[in-house]
């Protein structure tokens, strides 16, 4: 099976490429080329695929979404969930399985799967449209649909939302399998939306963008450009509805909807964060496919904006629960941190792009950085278990009351789960790519690439235990020699940036220099974008060592944060770490780290599925409420990484400490 994948991969790819005149100047290597065999992103994988997928498609069931399939085929009985956008669940599951199966056989899946999309199909009308929110009964559709096609899409119909999803599941599902049968459902759907929308017909912004990725996707597959110019038209259309220019409401003024003016004269990351990052993939696809210089202008100053201002410690974005979406300039509390999941995967959709178009380590640096943590927190241990929203503080004095403190099932609005059910099995593809004779290395997880080097067969083999560990070895392994630039990405980090930007620092600064060896020797190399370039004749087992220092940074934040002056977060190697009530006597809003805290490093390997700890000595501060005193005494202090925070029940947790009393937030019940 795989071999057959590969090949319908490599003809898939050199029609695209006979079909498009230009591209990303840096394509990836396609995750079904890379085969893992570390513990933490391969356990992840296989959860995802035993547990998670499973568990999807069982509660796409039990909530009635694929129900609605069945009734809109019929066209009779009543829409039986909550949001038009229900959809999107059982294509973002199929996606995730395509990805799945295309490197696990599993008949069973892929059996269930094929019905899916069966009933998928049957719901789809005679010309091509697919919404079952209108189909069960196109004469009293769901409210929010509108009386007529289309016409509400500019808001809250979400129909242009579920083609796009549809179109990625369907490309995904047809990369992986060879089948046509989804592949032909979204075809027609597209030819539909490309005969309704355009110059002289129809004309939208989409209310939440990803249709304009999902018709790249199509158009990669097929070559028709209808589609490439379709995304592009669709996104040309922001900035031209007329919205109340002077109103503070951001969905009066079309900020909510990045619609506020048209996309080449934005600068800053706005609105709703999951449908920003959405809209800025598909600039970036579009510009990399058209050269559109203006776009990339656009999004260049938006990613600056976000990264400098609009963006918590730990990767996540998306501050404002009101509209879940950003705020102002450096507005990042942290007791009402809403920071959705599908706002951290939009982004780490939209850096890999951004890596791809421009070759430069930062955006591979904010893409691990939310990896390791905004998104992985998302989903629990155990593979069934979720957050929508990734908080920064929880106290058991006050928290805002929209915001999650224990993980559930699922949700009535379950966009999360199933977009984390798409993105765990994809990881194995951001890890390499290339562009001629460079190859780049971008995250580090032990396992083996196969890559093509001008027709030539290269094998990279990576042996490590990333995260907890810095120690690197590389095995390089050519058909036959070949010259090649070996670029390994030295993570911003370990450069004394917590983030590529002055919005967070280290109160440290190391001045150490990564010694790299080839075959035990010492060798010289340039460092080009944050990439330490080795260039040089490659030989079969050629093997290349370095280590990158997991020291524990303290990382204080810019002042303008004004919820984190006086405070630490704490980093080592990509990952950050909270305190969490189980570990910590109950409590973690009590604790002082102050500046001369030294911190012990331990890996357990029986707590949180194997995690390394961060252990010390601090202050902890007791409030006695009947003699109205408050003391301070030494506590031993255990913090844990982020992301595996709220697996042990409900509690306290913190990811920024005082460093004195005067900074602690002294609150009673």
């Amino acid at each position: 099976m795989i071999k057959n994948i590969c090949l319908l991969a490599l003809v898939s790819c050199w029609f695209a490429a006979n079909a498009q005149k230009q591209d990303y100047p840096i394509q990836p290597v396609p995750f079904t080329s890379v085969k893992l065999t570390d513990h933490f992103w391969s356990s992840r994988i296989e959860t995802n695929r035993t547990v998670t997928i499973p568990a999807s498609f069982k509660r796409c069931d039990s909530t009635g979404r694929i129900k609605n399939f069945v009734m809109a085929a019929e066209h009779k009985g009543k829409f039986c969930t909550v949001y038009p956008f229900d959809d999107t669940d059982i294509y973002k599951t199929i996606e995730g399985a395509s990805y799945s199966l295309a490197v696990h056989s599993d008949p069973a899946l892929a059996k269930y799967v094929d019905s899916l999309i069966a009933i998928v199909g049957r719901a789809q009308e005679p010309d091509g449209y697919l919404y079952t929110a209108r189909s069960i009964n196109p004469a009293h559709p769901l409210s929010a649909a509108g009386p007529e096609r289309w016409i509400n899409e500019g808001k809250l119909s979400h129909e242009l939302y579920n083609c796009g999803h549809m179109f990625e599941a369907a490309a995904a599902h047809y990369m992986a399998t060879g089948q046509r049968n989804f592949l032909n459902i979204a075809l027609k759907n597209a030819d539909l939306l490309a005969r309704t929308f355009g110059p002289g017909k129809k004309h939208v912004a989409p209310g939440h963008e990803i249709v304009e990725m999902g018709l790249v996707r199509l158009y990669r597959i097929t070559g028709k450009t209808d589609y490439l110019n379709l995304a592009k038209f669709f996104i040309d259309q922001r900035g031209i509805k007329q919205y109340d220019k002077h109103s503070k409401n951001p969905y009066e003024n079309g900020v909510y909807f990045q619609d506020n003016e048209p996309v080449i004269d934005q600068d800053e990351a706005e609105g709703h964060a999951v449908r920003a990052m959405y809209l800025y993939s598909g600039m970036t696809d579009v510009a990399a496919l058209t050269g559109d210089t203006a776009y990339i202008k656009a999004i260049d100053k938006i990613w600056n904006n976000m990264v400098t201002k609009k963006m918590y410690v730990q990767g996540s974005i998306g501050a404002v629960g009101d509209g879940e979406r950003f705020g102002d300039n450096y507005e990042l509390p942290n007791a009402t941190a809403y920071n959705e999941t599908c706002a951290a995967i939009g982004s780490v959709f939209w850096n890999q792009r951004m890596f791809l178009l421009h070759g430069d380590s930062k955006y591979i640096d904010v893409m691990e950085k939310t990896l390791y943590n905004g998104l992985i927190s998302g989903v629990g241990l155990d593979g069934k278990s979720f957050f929508y929203t990734n908080a920064m503080q929880v106290t058991d004095s006050f928290n805002h009351p929209d915001l999650e403190r224990e993980r559930s099932g699922w949700f009535v609005c379950s966009c999360c789960p199933t977009n984390v059910v798409r993105l765990i099995p994809s990881i194995p593809g951001y890890i390499y790519a290339q562009n001629g004779n460079d190859v780049y290395v971008n995250l580090f997880i032990s396992g083996t690439g196969n890559l093509k080097v001008n027709n030539k067969e290269l094998k990279i083999t990576q042996q490590n235990n990333y995260p907890w560990d810095g120690g690197l070895a590389f095995t390089i392994d050519p058909s036959s020699a070949m010259d090649l630039n070996l670029k390994i990405r030295i993570p911003g980090w370990v450069q004394n940036q917590a983030i590529p930007s002055t919005l967070y620092s280290y109160q440290q600064v190391s001045v150490q220099k990564i010694e790299i060896k080839v075959n035990g020797k010492p060798v010289d190399y340039q460092m080009k974008n944050g990439y330490a370039v080795i260039s040089k004749k490659w030989k079969k087992n050629d093997k290349v060592e370095l280590t990158l220092p997991m020291d524990v940074q303290r990382v204080a934040a810019n002042i303008a944060l004004v919820d984190d002056i006086g405070k630490v977060a704490l980093q080592r190697g990509p990952l950050m770490y909270c305190a969490e009530w189980k570990d910590n006597n109950g409590k973690a809003s009590n604790l002082v780290v102050p500046k001369n805290t030294v911190f012990e490093t331990a890996y357990d390997p029986s707590l949180l599925n194997g995690v390394t700890v961060l252990k010390a000595t601090v202050k902890s501060v007791n409030i006695d409420e009947a003699a109205q005193t408050v003391t301070t005494e030494n506590k031993t202090m255990t913090a844990i990484p982020y992301y595996s925070w709220a697996n042990r029940g409900k509690g306290e947790m913190t990811v920024w400490f005082p460093e004195k009393v005067k900074y602690i937030e002294l609150i009673t019940k």
